[in-house]
């Protein structure tokens, strides 16, 4: 990547992070909370808004050059999952096993990912500002699990 603009780029899956796909944040402002804890910003002025997750998945991608990890954010993730990460969480609750066969699903797919450098001069892999399934068929990743898992509407395969 040259200088600080995005660049974008072919690329396979080699693997996800199964360890943690998800973070919590405050339904209104966002700012990241620790787990069973209310927002203390949003609790300060005297509403308590709840929660909601948000994804973080850390990828190991290959270029035509080298392999390396980028961190998918929430928006960049949607597209890969085709649910929010609450959704995906629930759906991970019922089905242990899931984020692993998620995994799985992903390894192997070609995309078109912009990648930037990270926005916290701390944070050490490149961000994935869009992502864009090459393959016509790509189904994303929930939709295939609900198949898998026998779930929701269309539950023949």
């Amino acid at each position: 990547m040259e200088g600080d603009q995005p660049s974008t780029l072919m690329c396979g899956v080699v693997a996800m992070d199964k360890g943690s796909f998800c973070y919590r944040v405050c339904a209104v402002c966002e700012r990241t909370l620790s787990e069973n804890s209310p927002c203390g910003f949003c609790n300060f002025k005297g509403s308590n808004p709840g929660s909601k997750r948000l994804y973080k998945i850390l990828l190991s991608i290959a270029s035509d050059t080298k392999v390396f990890v980028v961190v998918c954010f929430d928006r960049a993730a949607r597209v890969l999952f085709g649910c929010s990460a609450d959704e995906f969480f629930d759906f991970a609750k019922l089905n242990p096993f899931s984020v692993v066969t998620a995994g799985k699903l992903l390894q192997g797919e070609m995309f078109q990912m912009t990648l930037s450098k990270p926005k916290n001069g701390n944070a050490e892999h490149l961000r994935v500002v869009s992502v864009v399934p090459l393959r016509t068929e790509y189904s994303p990743v929930i939709q295939t699990l609900k198949k898998i898992y026998g779930v929701g509407p269309s539950t023949s395969i």
